[in-house]
């Protein structure tokens, strides 16, 4: 009856151990998208107007 009641008592508190952390909750994080840029006109209007002047005002050695 004692070695029951041991083993009984060590199964017990091995199951305890293990539940010992209560639920686990996981909570899901909200999917965050990135939203298109406002100034994304900027950029290639800055770069066009560059081309375009160095187009325009590209050769300074003129041939007198």
């Amino acid at each position: 009856m004692k070695k029951f009641l041991a083993s009984a008592l060590v199964a017990t508190m091995m199951s305890s151990a293990a539940f010992a952390g209560g639920p686990v909750v996981v909570e899901e994080e909200p999917v965050v998208e990135a939203s298109s840029p406002r100034s994304g006109w900027i950029v290639p209007v800055i770069v066009g107007l560059v081309l375009i002047c160095a187009v325009a005002c590209g050769d300074d050695d003129s041939a007198s």
